[in-house]
């Protein structure tokens, strides 16, 4: 039961630790952990892909902590390694920068902590054992075998936690006493014996926010509004079956969806309604790029390769050249792209989604989420909450 009990590492603050081969990074991220999990040795090059490790860091929380290879590796993998390195930027929170004590040229450091700034990455920088030697004025100084300098290091890290806090999924939305209706579909796409971590996410919000949470299947709907004494505060639902929510649903009654609401968590969900506006200038033929970031066996009635271009395609008058892109990187060649629609990211972090929007930005593709286009293709955008 400790995976389902432990918080995801989607809703963790992403700490990075970036540097020079032999710079002492696994070794400081061993002394943040108090434990040997990342491996540590003399010879250069020792970390070859990113190590992943959950925790709780006071005072910023669940985190997640990154070891990543080092910079200026001339191994023959070098180079895909350093790429594997700059991917982590993209999902990267807070990094921090280990220079070793005795580092005499830091332009390698310099260089990556720009482009890491360029991401509007917040960069800690951390020299790595305690010496006569002072490379850096403003860093924190630390020993990663004697731990000393550690606390003051996760002091500083803690110093940028708001601005890697991500918003509730229904901040703003509702308040403590109101009635919240989730419409939750249970067909085979959901988990057996389990709901879908969305819904999960959802209900704990609501009852932290002490609302009333009702949760339905599709079909008993209009049965529960009539039994109602008062209308619901707010109607949640699953994105696919908004039209058949909408069509039972009084206007006055406020309706959005679970994918609606991890756009707001997690990326910008003002880019993704701008996106959205794309759809009515498709063309039948036109390719368009379907992101999802999570790897799953794709059942029958797959929203991403089946129910969301049957309707995309219904409104576009044609077929659509689909690809359907699977995991946390994006894909190359993004210019070919006459949209980009991507899942709500429950498992990934806000930072990871806001560097897809950067991406596709910087492409010229717009760019929405499943939710999103859904509510455009059937009328209702200027309906839903968000």
């Amino acid at each position: 039961m400790a995976d389902l009990n432990d918080t995801p590492r989607a809703s963790r603050t992403h700490i990075a630790f970036f540097g020079r081969t032999n710079a002492g990074k696994s070794s400081l991220v061993n002394a943040f952990l108090g434990q040997e999990v990342a491996l540590t040795s003399d010879i250069a090059g020792t970390t070859t892909d990113p190590v992943y490790k959950s925790m709780e860091l006071l005072p910023l929380g669940p985190v997640v902590l990154i070891d990543t290879a080092g910079l200026g590796d001339t191994t023959p993998l070098g180079q895909k390694r350093m790429q594997k390195t700059k991917e982590v930027a993209d999902k990267t929170d807070i990094a921090v920068m280990v220079v070793a004590s005795n580092a005499r040229d830091l332009s390698a450091e310099r260089e990556f902590a720009a482009f890491l700034q360029a991401k509007k990455i917040p960069v800690v920088w951390a020299v790595n054992s305690f010496d006569e030697q002072k490379p850096l004025a403003d860093a924190v100084y630390v020993h990663a075998k004697t731990r000393a300098g550690v606390e003051a290091l996760r002091a500083r890290i803690a110093d940028f936690a708001d601005s890697a806090a991500e918003i509730g999924l229904t901040e703003g939305l509702v308040c403590a006493g109101d009635r919240v209706v989730l419409v939750m579909p249970q067909d085979i796409q959901a988990p057996k014996g389990r709901l879908i971590l969305p819904q999960v996410q959802m209900i704990r919000d609501l009852l932290d926010r002490d609302c009333r949470v009702y949760c339905i299947k599709t079909g008993d709907l209009s049965d529960f509004l009539g039994d109602l004494s008062a209308p619901p505060d707010l109607v949640i639902t699953d994105s696919q079956i908004f039209k058949t929510v909408d069509e039972k649903l009084p206007r006055e009654i406020p309706l959005t969806s679970f994918s609606v609401l991890m756009s707001r968590q997690k990326g910008d969900v003002q880019a993704f309604a701008r996106g959205a506006q794309a759809i009515g200038h498709l063309k039948p033929g036109d390719p368009v790029l379907i992101l999802e970031a999570c790897t799953h066996h794709a059942l029958d009635g797959d929203i991403a390769r089946e129910k969301l271009p049957r309707l995309l395609e219904k409104t576009v008058g044609g077929a659509v050249d689909f690809h359907v892109h699977s995991g946390h990187e994006m894909p190359r060649g993004l210019e070919k792209y006459k949209l980009a629609i991507t899942c709500g990211g429950c498992m990934i972090n806000r930072k990871n989604m806001l560097s897809r929007i950067a991406a596709c930005e910087a492409a010229g593709v717009p760019i929405t989420n499943f939710g999103i286009a859904i509510a455009y293709m059937n009328g209702i955008l200027g309906r839903i909450c968000y």
